[in-house]
This record gives C-alpha cells, structure tokens and sequence, in this order.
C-alpha cells in the first residue's frame, strides 16, 4: 500500500492512505490520525490500512484528488533519520574531491550519520538557503523506515523490521563539510533538512524489485528538468539496508519511525549519470583536470522519481526549489 501525510497545518499531519496510481486518496482517523500512530501500532492496524487501500483502488470508496502541494514528508518529524553510505564507489569519489583518503575499514563496515530529525520537508517544499557560498548540493537516495529494532539485532532477523520504502533528496552544503568534519564530531552545519517522496510504500508494492534490503530499480534525478543521472539503486550497493539497520542498531534500539538512508545512490558505470553535483564534480577532475558542474543556485529546481516496470511513478516526484532564505 501507499501511505501520505496531507499538510492539515498540525506538525504532525493527516495520515492518507493513497490508490497505486496516486491519483486519490483517503483520510483513516479511525485507524490511525498520523503517519507515526500507524507506525507504533502497525501490528493492529497494518490490515486495516491495506482493506481501505483495496477498497481505494477498486472503486469501492471514493477518494479526493491526490495533490502533492497539499503534503507535508510522510513522517513530518521522526524519533530518528540515520544515513548511511551504502555506495562505497560514491564515498570514496567525494572524498578524493576534498582531499580526504578513505580507511580500508569503508569497505566492511557501514559509515553513517544522524540527521535532524525535527523538521523534514514535503515533496514539493522549498530548500531554504542563506548563501550560496555553502556549495549547496542534492542527493538521491532510497529509505527504509523501521518497526522496532532490538539493540544488537542479527541480519537474519529483519525480515519484518522493514515497514516502508520511500525516497529523499539528502541536502548537502558541500563547502561547509571538509571544516566541520575536521573538527572530529561529524555533520551538523553542513545538512540542512531533507526533503521526501510524497509517498512511502509497503514493501509488497516493490514486487521483485525489493529484494529484502535492495531495490533493484534505476533513481532518476533531474536539475532543471533535464536528466542529471538514473543509476540503479540495486547495483553496487557494497551494503544493504540490513547491513545499515544492524550498524545503527549495534549499541542502541531503534523505535518504530526510524528513517534510515541509503546514501547517494551511485553505479560504478558512469553511463548512468551521478545522484549528486560533488560526484560528478570529482569525475570532472579526474577527467578535465577541474569541475565544470556548478553546485544548485537560486531558483534552480531538483526532480527525484522512481519508476516501475510499467514506467508508473511509485513514490511520486520530489521536486524543490532553491530559495534565498532572508
């Protein structure tokens, strides 16, 4: 099934359970008044929400129009968003641009960081920016959202730990990064908050495209309208998100809400273009000898989808703005 949060202007919205072909929606107040309700009770109420998704799609009830403007994130605010760096291939590439060498270790064990948490935008929500000095930087990415996640949790028991499946666009401020990460403490200046899919999906909606921890289908992201790059999230993925949920859930539990991400999604064939500006900046250099790609400015807008087999949008779009923050 497919779950939204319409924008009712609470902080935490109005759960939506929206048809396959995101044309309409419903709202469940008596199921679940929000995204996180539904989450901490899903056991109850999972059956409940996937009736009113059957009903929805065969015509039996009837729904509103299903307007993206009118979202907020699915999970406006959640206890916890880690991301990771699945795709070695790409952190490697974006170290070498800042002049960092990257630890053998990458290559085993899963690097992450904690995001905020408190506030993340809708899908067609505008990115606020201040400067442009920042180097202001998008990022596709695939994300999982957890049930309850035992501290110390093995890979083999995490068949049902993975509730739903959407997209993000990780905002990056690629010159404030080298700075703060030298200081030893991690990212907190240079990650301003992150914008999600319109909808995020149980995993059944995927078919055989999810695999479990993998989503074996190409991400497409588009800068102006015109395609920056469509690699496969499934592919060259060195760790799949039951690698990152144990890495999280090592030495803490996770709640049910989780949010955790995959990092950019980046293939090691570059025929298929990059998920971010710094990546293909890095191959610029090591092919022309400088960057040529300029990081977002003003106004300029960023497309992430997902298509189907059939070419059907299943998460719907995230398309946002650049915009002076004042």
């Amino acid at each position: 099934m497919k779950l939204a949060t319409y924008n009712n202007k609470l902080r935490d919205g109005e759960l939506i359970v929206v048809d396959k072909n995101l044309d309409i929606c419903v709202t469940v107040p008596h199921i679940a008044a929000t995204m996180q309700q539904a989450l901490d009770t899903w056991d109850e109420c999972v059956d409940k929400l996937e009736n009113v998704y059957k009903m929805l799609n065969a015509g039996v009830i009837d729904g509103l129009d299903f307007d993206v403007t009118k979202l907020k994130a699915p999970l406006p605010r959640a206890y916890q968003w880690a991301d990771g760096s699945a795709y070695v291939n790409h952190v490697e590439l974006v170290r070498k641009a800042r002049g960092a060498t990257m630890p053998d270790n990458f290559w085993v064990e899963p690097l992450m960081y904690q995001g905020g948490s408190d506030k993340m935008l809708g899908p067609v929500e505008d990115i606020e920016i201040s400067s442009l000095d920042y180097g202001v930087d998008f990022e596709a990415e695939v994300i999982v959202v957890t049930n309850d996640v035992p501290m110390g949790v093995k890979k083999e028991s995490l068949d049902n730990k993975i509730l739903l499946i959407g997209l993000v666009n990780d905002v990056s401020l690629r010159n404030l990064i080298p700075n703060e990460l030298s200081k030893g403490f991690g990212f907190f200046q240079s990650k301003p908050a992150s914008g999600f899919s319109p909808v995020f999906v149980t995993p059944d909606e995927l078919g055989d495209a999810w695999d479990g921890g993998k989503l074996n289908l190409p991400l497409y992201s588009y800068i102006n309208n015109k395609l920056f790059g469509k690699p496969n999230a499934g592919i060259d993925m060195t760790f799949d998100f039951k690698d990152l949920i144990v890495h999280a859930a090592t030495t803490r539990y996770l709640t049910a809400g989780t949010i955790i991400g995959s990092g950019t999604v980046s293939n090691i064939d570059r025929s298929n273009g990059s998920s971010c500006i710094a990546e293909k900046r890095m191959l610029e250099i090591i092919n022309d000898g400088q960057p040529i790609t300029p990081f977002l400015q003003y106004n300029d807008t960023v497309k992430i989808e997902m298509l189907d087999d059939n070419n059907s949008n299943i998460f719907g779009t995230i398309n946002q703005k650049i915009v002076r923050y004042l």
